[in-house]
This record gives C-alpha cells, sequence and structure tokens, in this order.
C-alpha cells in the first residue's frame, strides 16, 4: 500500500514555518506497513493544488495532506478536494455544533467565517479535532483509494491521528511489510567515533542501521522490516541490545524519551530535590528541567555564574581555589556543585563549567567541559571534550548533566 504526503501552505514553501509533518505521519505509516513513496509541499494556488492532487491519485492508495482547514479564504484544502473528486460539499451538522462548542467553551461567540470549517465533500468521514476547530476527514474514491484531510498546526494533527486516523489505517486490508525501530540517544561523542564503535554491526539491510547527529547529540536508528509488528521487534533485539552495551557511557535516552523527563520522574518518584549551577551552559538545565509540569516539587533553584566573581560571591567558591586551579577544572566543578547543594538545602547539586566557544579559554580548548553531581553519598565527577559548535556543545552539555542525574538513580 503507497501513500503521498502533500503539505500546503505558501508559509512552508517560504520557510516562514517548520514542516515536521512529514517526519511524524512517515514515522507513523512505517509502522502500519504503508509505505511513504513521495512528499509535496505546494503554495495555496488552486491550479497548482489541483494538479498535485491529481498526479497522486495516479501513484498512490492513501493521500494524506495537511494545513488548509480553516476559515480564510487562502484556506483551500478540502474544496479542492471536492473539485478534483467532482463531488459538491455539504455541511456536517454535528461538526458545526461542535466548533460553536468550542467557542461558548471559551466565552466567545462563533465567527460566521468559522462556519465554512463544517463544510466536507459529500461523503466524508469526518475525525473530530480534539485540540481545535478545524476537524479532518477521509474521503473516497470511487476506485477506493483514499484521501485523508488533516490540521495544519502540528498539535492538532498529531492529537486527531492519535484520537481516531491511526485506529482507521491500521483496519485498512492490504498493508505490506511492517517497519519498526528503536532509537538510542548519544551525547559527548562524535557521529565519526559511534561509527568506528559499531562498525562490524554496520552494513545490513535488515536490520540497518542509520546515524543522525543533531545539536549535541547522536542519533542511532535501528529499523527492521517484517510481516508483522513482532517479528521486526524480534530482529531488532539482538543488535540493539549489542549497541547499548557498547554505546553506554554515551547514551542518555531512547525512542521518544526526554532525558528531562525520565529525570524529573525519579526525582519526584523518590522525592528528592535539585539545584543546580550553570557557567557555559547559563541556565539551559534548569530550562529543561523546567519544561515539565510539576518542577517545583524537586527543583529548588539555581545560580547561572558565568562570571568568575559570580563564582565567589554567590556560590561562596574560594578565590585562591579558583584562582590555582582556573574555573574551568574538576575542582572548580566539584566546588559549585558542593555549594549550590547547601545554599539550596538540596539532596542533589549540579554543575556545569566549560568552554562552549568560539574560542579556547584558560588554555583549556573549545568543548572541554567538566560536569559534578554532589549527593549525600559524595560528589562525582566527569571530564568531556564535547564536538560541534557552540550551540551543540551547551545542549550536549546539558543531555550528560542530566544523563548523569539518571544514572545515580539506576546505580
Amino acid at each position: 500500500m503507497k501513500a503521498e504526503l502533500i503539505f500546503t501552505g505558501t508559509e512552508l514553501l517560504q520557510g516562514q514555518i517548520l514542516n515536521a509533518h512529514g517526519q511524524y505521519l512517515g514515522r507513523k505509516l512505517s509502522s502500519l506497513g504503508i509505505e511513504v513513496i513521495l512528499n509535496t509541499t505546494v503554495g495555496d494556488d488552486w491550479e497548482q493544488m489541483v494538479a498535485i492532487f491529481q498526479q497522486a491519485l495516479k501513484r498512490a492508495d492513501i493521500i494524506i495532506t495537511t494545513g488548509g482547514l480553516g476559515p480564510t479564504p487562502d484556506d483551500l484544502t478540502k474544496e479542492i478536494v471536492a473539485e478534483v473528486l467532482e463531488l459538491p460539499m455539504e455541511l456536517h451538522e454535528e461538526s458545526l455544533d461542535s466548533i460553536k462548542q468550542f467557542f461558548t467553551k471559551h466565552n466567545d461567540e462563533m465567527p460566521a467565517s468559522n462556519a465554512k470549517l463544517a463544510y466536507f465533500p459529500v461523503g466524508a468521514h469526518i475525525f473530530p479535532n480534539p485540540c481545535g476547530t478545524a476537524p479532518g476527514a477521509v474521503v473516497e474514491t470511487k476506485d477506493g483509494k483514499k484521501i485523508i484531510i488533516l490540521p495544519g498546526p502540528p498539535w492538532e494533527l498529531e492529537a486527531m491521528y492519535e484520537n481516531s486516523v491511526g485506529a482507521y489505517l491500521a483496519a485498512l486490508p492490504g498493508r505490506g511489510e511492517v517497519t519498526r525501530f528503536t532509537t538510542l540517544k548519544l551525547t559527548g561523542v562524535s557521529e565519526d567515533h559511534v561509527q568506528n564503535l559499531l562498525s562490524d554491526l554496520d552494513g545490513v539491510d535488515n536490520p540497518q542501521i542509520a546515524y543522525v547527529a543533531q545539536p549535541g547529540e547522536v542519533d542511532i536508528r535501528i529499523s527492521a522490516h517484517a510481516e508483522t509488528a513482532a517479528r521486526a521487534d524480534a530482529l531488532i533485539e539482538p543488535l540493539a541490545k549489542e549497541a547499548k552495551q557498547r554505546l553506554k557511557t554515551y547514551l542518555f535516552a531512547m525512542d521518544d524519551e526526554k532525558i528531562e523527563q525520565v529525570v524529573a520522574a525519579m526525582l519526584k518518584e523518590k522525592g528528592i530535590t535539585i539545584a543546580v549551577a550553570e557557567s557555559c551552559t547559563a541556565g539551559l538545565v534548569e530550562a529543561r528541567l523546567c519544561d515539565i509540569v510539576g518542577c517545583s516539587q524537586y527543583l529548588m533553584g539555581g545560580v547561572v555564574c558565568y562570571n568568575k566573581a559570580i563564582k565567589e560571591r554567590i556560590l561562596g567558591i574560594d578565590r585562591q581555589g579558583l584562582a590555582k586551579h582556573g574555573t574551568i577544572s574538576e575542582w572548580t566543578a566539584r566546588a559549585m556543585a558542593e555549594n549550590v547543594r547547601n545554599i539550596f538545602e538540596a539532596d542533589l547539586g549540579l554543575a556545569i563549567t566549560g568552554v562552549a566557544g568560539p574560542a579556547s579559554s584558560e588554555n583549556k580548548p573549545i568543548g572541554a567541559m567538566y560536569i559534578a553531581l554532589a549527593t549525600p553519598e559524595g560528589t562525582q565527577c566527569r571530564e568531556y571534550k564535547m564536538p560541534g559548535r557552540r550551540m551543540a556543545i551547551r545542549q550536549a552539555g546539558v543531555n550528560a548533566a542530566l544523563k548523569m542525574v539518571r544514572h545515580y538513580f539506576q546505580g
């Protein structure tokens, strides 16, 4: 079964909005045994959109389109589908009621223009929108092909897929082999070094290893395809196990895990608090921890001590010790972690100091970093040489610091 994805919106072509739909839908469809053969982005132009849909119907069994469901004149998707399939538009009363209720819930009156959101090609099956006003739909052609219409905002699209579209696709007959994958997220290591560590495991078609370098991390994607998800998982499991063993020093998360979510859950579960002292990361660790709802339960506070004087005055680090060891050193990282722990009366103190670039500092190379964790049992510190440029180095430091906390709980 072949699918084509059509992303609509002039703002996508102009680069004003990042299009993340291809990645999300591609992963979801491949896990269902539906092959994505083409991604197309088209602006809000009637003739071009008609041509794109007509071409897609010749190639694919399923067309999934995103965007263009709003109330404005340049929201054309449903009308384009109706023209291509030679279908009239009709009002879906249940959708109109839901849209009105949405505005009532927010103490507002529905603008008359929003009634457009409830019109669909005749015969469409409607997908409710749990996070917005614009419903989605699927329209079947005379020869059994499907056009699935989804909203543009990512949170609406993903919620609609999880609530209804995924189940609809999973029930379709004639799907092919299922593709499954697992992802190992690494930090503090370069992509070429990872490839060297796994060189004797690579080069196999099924399962297969792919490498993706991102700011502050390297992702290892191990994928396999088979008749069923269970068989594909069985192909992945031994390779993933061996890769994890070889890369355990750098591994900080798996699959869709976010290291800050994992660490936050551990802190909450054990009733343990943490305080943070940051130099080169300048508050990024705290920001990541604060992205998690309920962070006040475990995050006591922190200090951004980029300046040497702040390390002395606020954190109370000994001036003579700083002069002797330097601000970028294991001694300083340990002192930062221990002092911030004491100042905030936290169970754990986490500290980072290093050189993010673009120039070296204190005779330390770009990427040099010391991360320390002060605990009731003592203080541990690790030295890193982070690869990449400034932002990548800083993000790698955050990942490595949170990994250190995770490993503390895991023993």
